[in-house]
């Protein structure tokens, strides 16, 4: 297969290079694009790269879709909010099939996408478009023509929910769920920032977009179809001290009976075939460190009686199970390949 990455020089794009390098089936990569660095060697921005499958042979072009027509069988669209939906119908129109890692073709309304981000440039694909969240879509997404890939806050946010919501152990006259989530710093992408800059994000721990997010309406549009029926959530992003990770604290309103012994059931049974999702053990208590560089999501479930909430700890590795590597694994589907293949990499301890 014949991979192109129009967007190749951040973190996303980073992280595709090296779960692709190592994946069993040899996918060729044909070609990379960036307005920056063209006509640069892809080994001379990313050094580390150098060696592995046949990336000294590449360098980096500008996204032009009239060029990029033919030179692919599926591109991953690793870009800014906006580019994807400028790139995406004429890549289709060639046969191609599209992965997009931005937040482009999330949102099913086009209206609510305008709301939060920019008109929609090609609307009328976002019907057609399938959220690539692999435990939830496994069907669609091994027939779709374009997936959208799921935000990294929201992957760690739907997968604890998920299975809460579907067998409707959230009570009916339940407050918005809560959802505290925090990220390492690489969520905020690979360009030189103020906010991000060592000295602002060491030793230090904050909240920010403490309303307003733009990961919200996404996360309600997938929590809601779980429910069946319009939900609200309180989502709060935090910024870590880490390069990578994100760990999610989710608190809901269980219906009452609900027991945490058959709660925690429910979820193994739900996530029972799914290759990257890890039910942890009663009490454990899920952590960055465990999930590093890996496509795991790990979860935890606790009931506080005393405050009358169920409380759902996610832990994921942001740039893979947050977005490259649930990427691979959307491609593997959407090829006829086992999910997990070559995604099988033990977290990075320490």
């Amino acid at each position: 297969m014949k991979i192109g990455i129009i967007g190749a020089t951040g973190y996303t794009g980073l992280e595709l290079f090296r779960l692709l390098g190592q994946h069993p089936r040899r996918p060729e990569i044909t070609v990379v694009t960036s307005r920056k660095e063209e006509g640069l060697a892809l080994t001379s921005v990313f050094p580390a790269l150098s060696g592995l499958a046949n990336y000294d042979q590449l360098c980096y072009e500008a996204p032009d879709k009239k060029n990029l027509a033919g030179r692919a069988d599926l591109f991953f669209l690793a870009t800014p909010h906006g580019t994807a939906m400028e790139l995406a119908p004429a890549l289709l129109e060639s046969g191609a099939r599209v992965i997009d890692l931005s937040a482009d073709f999330r949102l099913r309304e086009s209206e609510v996408f305008g709301q939060w981000y920019q008109p929609h440039a090609a609307p009328e694909l976002l019907a057609e478009a399938v959220y690539g969240l692999p435990e939830l879509y496994a069907p669609e997404i091994k027939a779709a023509r374009l997936v959208a890939n799921p935000g990294c806050y929201p992957t760690s946010v739907i997968l604890a929910l998920a299975p809460f919501l579907k067998n409707g152990f959230m009570a009916d006259d339940a407050p918005p769920i809560i959802a505290d989530s925090c990220s390492g710093t690489s969520g905020a992408g690979r360009g030189a920032t103020a906010g991000t800059s060592f000295c602002e994000v060491h030793d230090s721990f904050k909240a920010y977009k403490v309303v307003g997010h733009r990961h919200t309406p996404e996360i309600e549009q997938e929590l809601s179809r779980l429910k069946g029926q319009s939900l609200t959530i309180a989502f709060t992003p935090h910024l870590l001290p880490l390069n990578r990770g994100i760990l999610s604290t989710i608190y809901a309103v269980p219906s009452k009976g609900v027991q945490i012994d058959d709660l925690r059931d429910i979820y193994l049974k739900f996530y029972g075939s799914a290759p990257f999702v890890r039910v942890r053990p009663s009490g454990y208590e899920p952590q960055t460190s465990d999930v590093r560089g890996s496509n795991f999501c790990d979860l935890s479930l606790f009931y506080d009686q005393r405050a009358g909430l169920v409380k759902i700890v996610s832990a994921i590795d942001n740039l893979c199970r947050g977005a490259s590597g649930q990427a691979v694994a959307n491609m593997n589907l959407m090829s006829g390949w086992p999910e997990a293949e070559g995604l099988g990499l033990a977290p990075v301890r320490p």
